[in-house]
């Protein structure tokens, strides 16, 4: 089987539309709202998240037929807080402030249940590779709608992106934009879209 056989881009790509872990398995809403208000921890949050996912999906993979099954989600546990532990030390060194705006969420990955079933519903079943690309896939499907939601939020909240003054200067924002009640609005109206879409299409076939 190749590298990118069909089998293993349809692993790569559903997660990014069809079985989107935040759209369609309704999974990492938590994060999802709590550090979408500006661009920038959206973009940090969802990359740390694709490359955590994807390195625990590889090494549980690895290492899948010599874990004891009473004690697999233990191990489960320490590769990924191991994960996040680098991550979030790269984050201090290099990116400071947006860790402190991501503040407990990193640590939080920990428990991320879009980690938790790809390991256990994907890796612990398949070989390193295609696990690669379910975590990247996953990854990038959460990752996605976060970037959706902070681009929305920052830009008529606060009228910048990024951080850079995007709408006039006259533009005051719209305060309930920054509000996590809104994050959630938005998620919905995302939500509907999404299977409004799939909807149809199943319909018309």
């Amino acid at each position: 089987m190749g590298l990118f056989s069909k089998q293993n881009k349809q692993v790569l790509a559903k997660p990014l539309s069809l079985d989107n872990p935040i759209m369609v398995q309704v999974l990492g809403i938590c994060s999802a709202l709590a550090v979408t208000s500006q661009l920038k921890p959206a973009i940090v949050m969802g990359l740390a998240v694709t490359v955590i996912t994807a390195f625990s999906n590889v090494i549980i993979s690895i290492i899948r037929k010599s874990i004891p099954m009473r004690i697999r989600i233990i191990v489960q546990l320490v590769v990924v807080a191991a994960l996040v532990t680098i991550v979030s030390q790269i984050l201090k060194a290099f990116a400071y402030d947006v860790s402190v705006q991501l503040s407990v969420y990193v640590g939080l990955i920990i428990t991320n249940c879009i980690l938790m079933g790809r390991l256990e519903a994907f890796a612990m079943m398949n070989k390193p590779w295609p696990s690669f690309l379910d975590g990247i896939g996953n990854g990038l499907g959460y990752a996605m709608i976060l970037i959706i939601v902070g681009f929305v939020r920052e830009l008529f909240g606060r009228g910048t992106l990024l951080g850079f003054q995007v709408l006039p200067d006259s533009y005051v924002g719209n305060g309930m934009m920054t509000m996590p009640a809104m994050a959630l609005i938005l998620l919905g109206c995302i939500i509907w879209v999404h299977r409004a879409y799939f909807y149809k299409e199943e319909e018309s076939k």
